[in-house]
């Protein structure tokens, strides 16, 4: 059985990437990416769904007017393309609260440390990494977790551990973390995707 799949970006697009690459691999249990939606119109990782044949669309307040706008253009682009599983691959907005009621557990966030730690709003790309490597802690990696209406917040699905080495610097451990971003991602999808993780 399928899963039509929205994934939305901010920018490179690397965890896009994987996804697609796992797609076009059949290691993604029937799940399909149906469109890549950006907040922004000129990130790279809309040139990565275009090269992969896949709808890209811009939705921000620049393009609808204002965040009730962006809203109902995603909720009709969902509904356009039959969307069953929405994928925040290094999103940085919030989604609306319709959107998440609408899709409630059909929405997933991944976040690159042990959530619940170092999470919530401002917690994104290398101000991770530097707030784990200030406090001292022994491990991070990935976290793939439900959206609910605060940042980082709902219930986590999937996360796997990194060690964290002694001189390691952000960059270093971001690295390593996005590596294994790159398996658990797509690893979660074909799970949710096979019922193995139910949806909502």
């Amino acid at each position: 059985m399928g899963c039509r799949v929205a994934v939305l970006v901010s920018g490179s697009g690397s965890n896009l990437q994987s996804i697609l690459d796992a797609e076009h691999a059949g290691k993604l249990g029937g799940a399909t990416v149906k469109v890549v939606i950006a907040n922004k119109a000129d990130v790279y990782g809309l040139e990565r769904a275009r090269k992969a044949g896949v709808r890209t669309e811009h939705v921000s307040v620049r393009t609808e007017g204002s965040p009730e706008g962006v809203a109902e253009r995603m909720l009709a682009l969902f509904a356009e393309e039959q969307i069953e599983l929405i994928v925040l691959a290094g999103y940085l907005k919030l989604i609306d609260t319709g959107v998440v009621r609408k899709f409630h557990r059909r929405i997933i966030n991944i976040h690159p440390a042990l959530l619940p730690k170092f999470g919530g709003k401002g917690m994104y790309g290398m101000k991770v990494h530097r707030a784990v490597l200030a406090a001292g802690e022994k491990e991070s990696g990935p976290s793939v977790h439900f959206v609910d209406e605060l940042f980082d917040h709902g219930p986590v699905i999937a996360q796997r551990r990194v060690p964290v080495l002694a001189d390691d610097t952000p960059e270093a451990l971001q690295a390593r973390v996005l590596a294994v971003e790159h398996q658990l991602l797509p690893e979660t999808i074909r799970a949710l995707a096979e019922g193995k993780i139910p949806l909502g």
